[in-house]
């Protein structure tokens, strides 16, 4: 028996049929994906205010807890212990000046009188105190507190930091350090703030400290009632509330500061909800111009259509398909042709997938392989600056010893081992810089310097060559200054390396920017090697007899360090014996407040030393330079001997080698901690690796202080001079 024909239906109604009934569920879709996407973008933005609040916190936190360290280490001066107040007010004064934002220090007894105030002099009749209950709770607790915010009788704003302090007979003192709110108006502005937003910290009264609007207006204020109710609710949560301008925000909050403080982050309410409307109306107004143009398509296509389906029959075989191509029946002729062509199309592009896949495979294999060499080139970077450091520490050290001796015979000898023992040492460090410029680890540590004293150093400790200054007496730029003398110590060995006789350097501004101009009679440079010598390991030819040795890699950690410092350098040259002149510009900034300083440290403080390196030579040599410098010092070459030697006495300072045979130098440190069992004990690393990241690791691992190898006789004082220096 024959079936009944099927019913059919006319191209063009079938094509704006599939049209509708397919572009309507993905319109529905993709309307409840925007609308979750946004919602679940609201609340990861939500999530951030609150983690950005809690940095906030942390951040406030630790510039609380330094001044609380400033204090107690002022605590412990010689001069509070002994009872000489005169004496002691002096040197809180000195350390006052040295905080920019302090207003000045206040000692009281242990009965609340104020004995004096730094910022007024000594003798003068003591002005009541601001804020007298944290005074009463230093005093019960006997631990830091932190106080409210006020206004002083200039109408200047300040919060203070209450430490209490004890002299060698047992007096209680309370040590107050009055400070303005701009330090943590200097947190705040660390922070990468969204556009918009309003951060605020505040007191355990809840007084405003710092804002990041308005300050001067707000600074002492209370905060807005709405947000006053939010922060009722519990130590930390996120809501809605309006600023004290009227502005409807979403809030974070948390209270949950050591010193209990709290911090609210607020971003306008409409600015984290116009970014969903505009993607859904976009999208909507999207959904619907495709829905007319694919209706219009439609309509005029099926008139076509059939008198071009041999046309898309060769087309689509050619083209072939993007997913897996399921042929159902069709009572169209010209669409089961068509579905012929996809099925070879198909095969086409399973085919080229393959081969794309392959390519893809090896692509990846070689990228892999890249980073594997280039991470095995850091590390061998890394050991070899260790292990090169190791033999120049006690060569170093055994230098030094012989210029504290000072045997005059010797002196010529010991200046060529000294420069030497310079030039490997730059050697050294240019290899690791060039590393860590290469793989983006290469860091300054910014803060205003003047290139003019920078200059003038690096001048004078080159006195035994013919350099030429001219330089005003300050040039103020923003930077690294021993990055900045690094940059022009290689500029000058540069111009010594390639025959200078006469180096001149010129130092001027223009107003905007700083230019240093370094020139030089020496065989100078074509064009070709001016436009590359900024590049590693290039050099210029050099005959056998050259001046210095050197790797090429001095100018090229000229120009990274200079990109750092947001300037630039150039070269230039007259060419072949017509000299050589480089051109440093660097933006001006302006000169900072002027500073106390800090007193010298000298030798001779008799104290304890052991001193622990598996290299023999290394610790002998150390051993004799610490005992020229007044210390009793006890060597151990392992772990093991270290822990015996402290178990029979503790020393005061413990200088400790990382790379030890039967245990590290961070395990021997906790070790030590141990034994110590809190009496005092300075740790310090001594390790070959001097990459920032192994001084981060060293100071977190429980040391006071990181030494590279080799270590000079500066480095040994550092490491044996008294905590309260």
């Amino acid at each position: 028996m024959l079936a009944g024909p099927r019913p059919t239906l006319s191209l063009r109604s079938l094509l704006i049929m599939l049209t509708a009934i397919g572009l309507l569920p993905m319109a529905l879709l993709g309307a409840w994906s925007i609308h979750a996407a946004g919602e679940f973008q609201q609340r990861e933005q939500e999530r951030l205010m609150l983690d950005l609040a809690r940095a906030l916190s942390s951040a406030a936190d630790a510039e609380l807890d330094s001044a609380v360290a400033v204090l107690t280490g002022l605590g412990r001066s010689p001069a509070l212990q002994s009872g000489d107040l005169q004496a002691f007010y002096h040197t809180a004064s000195a350390l006052a000046k040295t905080q920019s934002e302090w207003l000045g220090v206040i000692l009281t007894d242990d009965s609340g009188k104020v004995l004096f105030r730094t910022m007024d002099p000594w003798g003068a009749p003591a002005a009541p105190l601001a804020d007298p209950d944290s005074l009463q709770q230093v005093l019960a607790t006997r631990q830091p507190v932190v106080g409210h915010v006020a206004r002083g009788p200039l109408g200047r704003a300040a919060f203070p930091v209450r430490v209490p302090a004890i002299d060698q007979d047992g007096d209680l003192y309370t040590l107050t350090a009055v400070i303005r709110p701009d330090r943590m108006l200097r947190v705040i502005a660390r922070q990468q703030v969204p556009d918009g937003a309003v951060i605020s910290i505040r007191d355990g009264t809840r007084l405003a400290v710092a804002r990041s609007k308005d300050q001067a207006g707000t600074v002492g204020g209370a905060p807005s009632p709405s947000m006053a109710a939010l922060m009722a609710t519990g130590p930390e949560g996120i809501g809605q509330t309006r600023t004290i301008e009227g502005e409807e925000v979403a809030t974070a909050y948390t209270t949950l500061s050591r010193y209990g403080w709290s911090v609210g982050v607020g971003r306008p309410t409409d600015q984290l909800r116009a970014a969903a409307r505009e993607r859904l109306s976009v999208y909507g107004a999207g959904i619907a111009v495709s829905l007319l143009v694919c209706i219009g398509l439609a309509s005029r296509l099926s008139t076509r259509l059939v008198a071009t389906i041999e046309a898309l029959q060769q087309g689509a075989a050619a083209l072939g398909s993007g997913v897996p191509v399921v042929l159902a029946p069709s009572g169209i002729t010209e669409i089961a042709l068509i579905g012929q062509a996809l099925q070879q199309a198909e095969q086409q592009r399973t085919e080229q997938e393959r081969e794309r896949q392959q390519l893809l495979d090896s692509l990846n294999q070689a990228l892999t392989e890249a980073r594997d060499a280039g991470r095995a080139k850091d590390e061998f970077l890394a050991v070899l600056g260790h292990e090169l450091r190791n033999p120049l520490s006690p060569i170093v050290t055994s230098l030094d010893l012989l210029d504290r001796r000072n045997d005059p015979a010797s002196q010529k000898e010991r200046g060529v081992m000294r420069r030497q023992v310079n030039h490997l040492r730059r050697l050294v460090d240019d290899l690791l810089d060039v590393s860590r410029i290469t793989s983006g680890k290469l860091q300054i540590d910014a803060h205003p310097v003047n290139l003019a004293d920078v200059v003038r150093h690096a001048v004078a400790a080159l006195a035994g060559h013919q350099i030429q200054l001219s330089a005003p007496d300050a040039v103020w730029v923003m930077g690294d200054d021993s990055r900045l003398t690094q940059v022009l110590n290689n500029l000058l060995s540069n111009a010594a390396r390639f025959g200078s006789s006469a180096t001149e350097i010129e130092l001027s501004s223009d107003g905007v920017h700083a230019r240093l101009l370094v020139s030089d009679n020496g065989i100078g440079m074509n064009g070709e090697l001016l436009g590359r010598v900024f590049e590693p390991f290039q050099q210029a030819p050099q005959s056998l007899a050259r001046h210095t040795g050197g790797l090429g890699l001095g100018l090229a950690i000229v120009r990274k360090i200079v990109d750092l410092h947001g300037g630039t350098v150039h070269a230039r040259s007259g060419g072949a014996d017509a000299g050589s002149q480089f051109e440093v510009v660097l933006p001006l900034c302006e000169p900072p407040r002027p500073r106390t300083a800090a007193p010298a440290t000298a030798d001779g403080n008799g104290l304890r030393v052991l001193l622990v390196d598996d290299n023999i030579d290394a610790a002998i040599a150390g051993a004799a330079l610490l005992e020229a410098m007044g210390h009793t010092v006890q060597v151990a070459h392992n772990a093991a001997e270290a822990l015996a030697a402290v178990r029979q006495r503790l020393p005061e300072v413990a200088i400790l080698d990382i790379g030890l045979p039967d245990m590290d130098g961070y395990a021997l440190a906790s070790a030590l901690r141990q034994l110590a069992d809190g009496a005092q004990l300075r740790l310090v690393a001594l390790t070959g690796y001097g990459q920032k990241e192994d001084i981060e690791r060293a100071l977190n691992g429980g040391f006071d202080l990181h030494l590279t190898k080799p270590a000079t006789l500066a480095d040994l004082q550092r490491a044996t001079a008294p905590p309260s220096t």
